[in-house]
Protein backbone atom coordinates (compact mmCIF):
# COMPACT_ATOMS: atom_id res chain seq x y z
CA UNK A 1 0.00 0.00 0.00
CA UNK A 2 1.37 3.43 -0.93
CA UNK A 3 2.42 5.76 1.87
CA UNK A 4 0.82 9.15 2.28
CA UNK A 5 2.94 12.32 2.26
CA UNK A 6 2.36 12.72 5.99
CA UNK A 7 3.61 9.18 6.63
CA UNK A 8 6.74 9.76 4.55
CA UNK A 9 7.41 12.99 6.39
CA UNK A 10 6.80 11.51 9.85
CA UNK A 11 7.91 7.86 9.97
CA UNK A 12 7.55 7.87 13.75
CA UNK A 13 3.81 8.52 13.24
CA UNK A 14 3.52 5.23 11.38
CA UNK A 15 5.20 3.40 14.23
CA UNK A 16 3.04 5.28 16.70
CA UNK A 17 -0.15 4.18 14.98
CA UNK A 18 1.05 0.60 15.00
CA UNK A 19 1.96 0.85 18.67
CA UNK A 20 -1.42 2.33 19.57
CA UNK A 21 -3.14 -0.41 17.61
CA UNK A 22 -1.17 -3.03 19.53
CA UNK A 23 -2.07 -1.41 22.86
CA UNK A 24 -5.74 -1.25 21.87
CA UNK A 25 -5.78 -4.91 20.91
CA UNK A 26 -4.03 -5.90 24.14
CA UNK A 27 -6.59 -3.92 26.16
CA UNK A 28 -9.46 -5.68 24.38
CA UNK A 29 -8.62 -8.99 26.06
CA UNK A 30 -9.14 -7.92 29.70
CA UNK A 31 -12.16 -5.90 28.57
CA UNK A 32 -13.65 -8.95 26.84
CA UNK A 33 -13.17 -11.24 29.84
CA UNK A 34 -14.39 -8.55 32.20
CA UNK A 35 -17.60 -8.15 30.22
CA UNK A 36 -18.15 -11.92 30.21
CA UNK A 37 -17.67 -11.92 33.97
CA UNK A 38 -20.13 -9.04 34.31
CA UNK A 39 -22.79 -10.96 32.38
CA UNK A 40 -22.30 -14.02 34.57
CA UNK A 41 -22.42 -11.92 37.73
CA UNK A 42 -25.60 -10.10 36.70
CA UNK A 43 -27.27 -13.37 35.69
CA UNK A 44 -26.32 -15.11 38.93
CA UNK A 45 -27.46 -12.19 41.10
CA UNK A 46 -30.90 -12.07 39.48
CA UNK A 47 -31.27 -15.86 39.32
CA UNK A 48 -30.67 -16.22 43.06
CA UNK A 49 -32.93 -13.27 43.84
CA UNK A 50 -35.71 -14.63 41.63
CA UNK A 51 -35.39 -18.10 43.15
CA UNK A 52 -36.03 -16.54 46.56
CA UNK A 53 -38.84 -14.10 45.80
CA UNK A 54 -40.53 -15.84 42.87
CA UNK A 55 -42.28 -18.57 44.92
CA UNK A 56 -43.56 -15.94 47.38
CA UNK A 57 -45.38 -13.85 44.76
CA UNK A 58 -48.69 -14.56 43.01
CA UNK A 59 -48.16 -15.88 39.49
CA UNK A 60 -49.89 -12.84 37.96
CA UNK A 61 -47.25 -10.61 39.58
CA UNK A 62 -44.18 -12.87 39.44
CA UNK A 63 -44.35 -13.52 35.70
CA UNK A 64 -44.53 -9.91 34.44
CA UNK A 65 -42.04 -8.77 37.09
CA UNK A 66 -39.61 -11.53 36.15
CA UNK A 67 -39.85 -10.77 32.44
CA UNK A 68 -39.41 -7.05 33.02
CA UNK A 69 -36.35 -7.68 35.19
CA UNK A 70 -34.71 -9.84 32.52
CA UNK A 71 -35.48 -7.29 29.82
CA UNK A 72 -34.04 -4.47 31.93
CA UNK A 73 -30.93 -6.46 32.80
CA UNK A 74 -30.28 -7.30 29.16
CA UNK A 75 -30.77 -3.67 28.12
CA UNK A 76 -28.29 -2.52 30.77
CA UNK A 77 -25.75 -5.11 29.68
CA UNK A 78 -26.05 -4.27 25.99
CA UNK A 79 -25.79 -0.58 26.89
CA UNK A 80 -22.55 -1.34 28.72
CA UNK A 81 -21.17 -3.12 25.65
CA UNK A 82 -22.07 -0.15 23.47
CA UNK A 83 -20.49 2.29 25.92
CA UNK A 84 -17.28 0.23 25.84
CA UNK A 85 -17.24 0.41 22.05
CA UNK A 86 -17.45 -3.35 21.46
CA UNK A 87 -21.05 -3.48 20.19
CA UNK A 88 -23.22 -1.67 17.67
CA UNK A 89 -26.86 -2.60 17.18
CA UNK A 90 -29.96 -1.56 15.30
CA UNK A 91 -32.95 -3.24 16.96
CA UNK A 92 -35.49 -0.55 16.15
CA UNK A 93 -37.47 -2.80 13.80
CA UNK A 94 -38.73 -4.71 16.85
CA UNK A 95 -40.53 -1.64 18.20
CA UNK A 96 -43.43 -2.17 15.80
CA UNK A 97 -44.17 -5.53 17.49
CA UNK A 98 -44.68 -4.14 20.99
CA UNK A 99 -48.47 -3.95 20.76
CA UNK A 100 -48.97 -7.26 18.96
CA UNK A 101 -50.11 -10.01 21.33
CA UNK A 102 -50.91 -13.62 20.56
CA UNK A 103 -47.98 -13.94 18.19
CA UNK A 104 -45.05 -16.27 17.53
CA UNK A 105 -41.77 -14.44 16.90
CA UNK A 106 -39.45 -16.67 14.87
CA UNK A 107 -35.89 -15.43 14.21
CA UNK A 108 -32.91 -17.11 12.64
CA UNK A 109 -30.30 -18.14 15.20
CA UNK A 110 -26.68 -17.22 14.37
CA UNK A 111 -25.51 -16.67 17.97
CA UNK A 112 -26.16 -17.21 21.69
CA UNK A 113 -26.61 -13.43 21.86
CA UNK A 114 -29.79 -13.57 19.76
CA UNK A 115 -32.13 -14.06 22.70
CA UNK A 116 -30.41 -11.28 24.66
CA UNK A 117 -30.83 -8.86 21.75
CA UNK A 118 -34.51 -9.65 21.17
CA UNK A 119 -35.63 -9.86 24.79
CA UNK A 120 -33.96 -6.51 25.53
CA UNK A 121 -36.34 -4.83 23.07
CA UNK A 122 -39.60 -6.74 23.57
CA UNK A 123 -41.60 -5.77 26.69
CA UNK A 124 -43.34 -9.00 27.69
CA UNK A 125 -42.10 -11.87 25.57
CA UNK A 126 -42.18 -15.50 26.77
CA UNK A 127 -39.36 -17.83 25.75
CA UNK A 128 -38.78 -21.54 25.49
CA UNK A 129 -35.75 -22.51 27.57
CA UNK A 130 -33.78 -25.71 27.21
CA UNK A 131 -33.81 -27.92 30.30
CA UNK A 132 -30.08 -27.31 31.08
CA UNK A 133 -30.73 -23.55 31.05
CA UNK A 134 -33.92 -23.91 33.11
CA UNK A 135 -31.99 -25.84 35.77
CA UNK A 136 -28.83 -23.72 35.55
CA UNK A 137 -27.70 -21.75 38.59
CA UNK A 138 -26.98 -18.68 36.45
CA UNK A 139 -30.33 -18.55 34.65
CA UNK A 140 -32.77 -21.01 36.20
CA UNK A 141 -34.27 -18.82 38.92
CA UNK A 142 -34.96 -15.98 36.51
CA UNK A 143 -36.39 -18.29 33.83
CA UNK A 144 -38.79 -19.92 36.27
CA UNK A 145 -40.00 -16.63 37.75
CA UNK A 146 -40.51 -15.17 34.26
CA UNK A 147 -42.73 -18.09 33.33
CA UNK A 148 -40.48 -19.29 30.53
CA UNK A 149 -41.43 -22.69 29.17
CA UNK A 150 -39.14 -25.62 29.81
CA UNK A 151 -38.21 -27.47 26.62
CA UNK A 152 -38.76 -30.96 27.91
CA UNK A 153 -41.63 -33.23 26.83
CA UNK A 154 -42.79 -32.17 23.33
CA UNK A 155 -46.52 -32.67 23.99
CA UNK A 156 -46.59 -30.59 27.16
CA UNK A 157 -44.34 -27.98 25.53
CA UNK A 158 -46.75 -27.45 22.64
CA UNK A 159 -49.74 -27.31 24.98
CA UNK A 160 -48.16 -24.82 27.39
CA UNK A 161 -46.79 -22.61 24.61
CA UNK A 162 -50.14 -22.52 22.82
CA UNK A 163 -51.85 -21.54 26.09
CA UNK A 164 -49.47 -18.61 26.57
CA UNK A 165 -50.01 -17.40 23.01
CA UNK A 166 -53.80 -17.69 23.29
CA UNK A 167 -53.56 -15.65 26.49
CA UNK A 168 -52.08 -12.80 24.44
CA UNK A 169 -48.36 -13.30 24.98
CA UNK A 170 -45.66 -13.12 22.36
CA UNK A 171 -43.69 -16.35 22.15
CA UNK A 172 -40.03 -16.21 21.11
CA UNK A 173 -39.02 -19.47 19.45
CA UNK A 174 -36.11 -20.30 17.14
CA UNK A 175 -37.45 -22.52 14.32
CA UNK A 176 -34.01 -23.99 13.64
CA UNK A 177 -34.05 -25.54 17.12
CA UNK A 178 -30.36 -24.72 17.59
CA UNK A 179 -27.82 -22.19 16.38
CA UNK A 180 -27.19 -22.08 12.64
CA UNK A 181 -24.60 -24.66 11.64
CA UNK A 182 -24.55 -24.03 7.90
CA UNK A 183 -25.46 -20.64 6.48
CA UNK A 184 -27.90 -19.25 5.74
CA UNK A 185 -30.20 -21.41 7.90
CA UNK A 186 -30.56 -24.96 9.22
CA UNK A 187 -33.50 -27.12 8.13
CA UNK A 188 -36.39 -25.91 10.29
CA UNK A 189 -38.03 -28.00 12.99
CA UNK A 190 -41.81 -28.36 13.05
CA UNK A 191 -42.49 -27.44 16.68
CA UNK A 192 -43.13 -23.76 16.03
CA UNK A 193 -45.66 -24.56 13.31
CA UNK A 194 -47.50 -27.02 15.55
CA UNK A 195 -47.69 -24.39 18.30
CA UNK A 196 -48.99 -21.82 15.81
CA UNK A 197 -51.65 -24.22 14.54
CA UNK A 198 -52.71 -25.23 18.07
CA UNK A 199 -52.91 -21.61 19.22
CA UNK A 200 -54.42 -20.32 15.97
CA UNK A 201 -51.71 -17.64 15.95
CA UNK A 202 -49.71 -15.88 13.21
CA UNK A 203 -45.96 -16.28 12.83
CA UNK A 204 -43.71 -13.25 12.51
CA UNK A 205 -40.34 -13.92 10.91
CA UNK A 206 -37.32 -11.93 12.11
CA UNK A 207 -33.87 -11.76 10.55
CA UNK A 208 -30.70 -11.16 12.55
CA UNK A 209 -27.72 -9.99 10.51
CA UNK A 210 -24.27 -10.05 12.13
CA UNK A 211 -20.75 -9.17 11.06
CA UNK A 212 -19.22 -12.00 13.10
CA UNK A 213 -19.82 -15.65 13.97
CA UNK A 214 -19.18 -14.80 17.63
CA UNK A 215 -20.82 -17.39 19.91
CA UNK A 216 -22.23 -19.18 16.90
CA UNK A 217 -22.22 -22.96 16.66
CA UNK A 218 -18.75 -24.22 17.55
CA UNK A 219 -17.39 -20.83 18.73
CA UNK A 220 -15.59 -21.29 22.09
CA UNK A 221 -17.00 -19.08 24.84
CA UNK A 222 -13.62 -17.55 25.70
CA UNK A 223 -12.45 -16.84 22.14
CA UNK A 224 -12.39 -13.08 21.65
CA UNK A 225 -13.94 -11.78 18.41
CA UNK A 226 -12.91 -8.75 16.40
CA UNK A 227 -14.59 -5.62 17.74
CA UNK A 228 -16.94 -3.96 17.26
CA UNK A 229 -19.66 -6.57 16.91
CA UNK A 230 -22.49 -5.30 14.71
CA UNK A 231 -26.03 -6.72 14.84
CA UNK A 232 -29.02 -5.55 12.82
CA UNK A 233 -32.54 -6.91 13.24
CA UNK A 234 -35.16 -6.61 10.51
CA UNK A 235 -38.69 -7.94 10.17
CA UNK A 236 -39.68 -10.44 7.54
CA UNK A 237 -43.06 -11.65 6.37
CA UNK A 238 -45.85 -12.41 8.84
CA UNK A 239 -47.54 -15.73 8.10
CA UNK A 240 -51.22 -16.34 8.87
CA UNK A 241 -52.26 -19.00 11.41
CA UNK A 242 -51.54 -22.30 9.67
CA UNK A 243 -53.77 -25.23 8.86
CA UNK A 244 -50.93 -27.22 7.30
CA UNK A 245 -47.93 -27.66 9.62
CA UNK A 246 -45.57 -29.06 6.99
CA UNK A 247 -46.61 -26.38 4.52
CA UNK A 248 -45.76 -23.61 6.99
CA UNK A 249 -42.36 -25.15 7.76
CA UNK A 250 -41.53 -25.28 4.05
CA UNK A 251 -42.77 -21.74 3.41
CA UNK A 252 -40.74 -20.32 6.31
CA UNK A 253 -37.58 -22.11 5.30
CA UNK A 254 -37.85 -20.80 1.74
CA UNK A 255 -38.48 -17.30 3.09
CA UNK A 256 -35.38 -17.49 5.34
CA UNK A 257 -33.17 -18.73 2.53
CA UNK A 258 -34.40 -15.99 0.19
CA UNK A 259 -33.93 -13.18 2.72
CA UNK A 260 -30.64 -14.34 4.25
Amino acid sequence: MAETAAERAHPRGRRGLGFLGTVRRAWEYPLFFGLLFLFGLMSLAWSLTAALIGPLLPRRIAGPLGRQAIKTGFRLYLGTLRACGVLRTDLSALDSLKGDGGLLICPNHPSILDAVLLISRLPDVVCIAKAPVYDNLLFGGGARMAGYIRNDAPNSLVKMAAQRVRAGHQLLIFPEGTRTERAPVNPLKGGFALIAKTAGAPVQTVFIDANSNFLGKGWPLFRKPEFPLVYTVRLGRRFDPPTDVRGLVGDLERHYRTEL
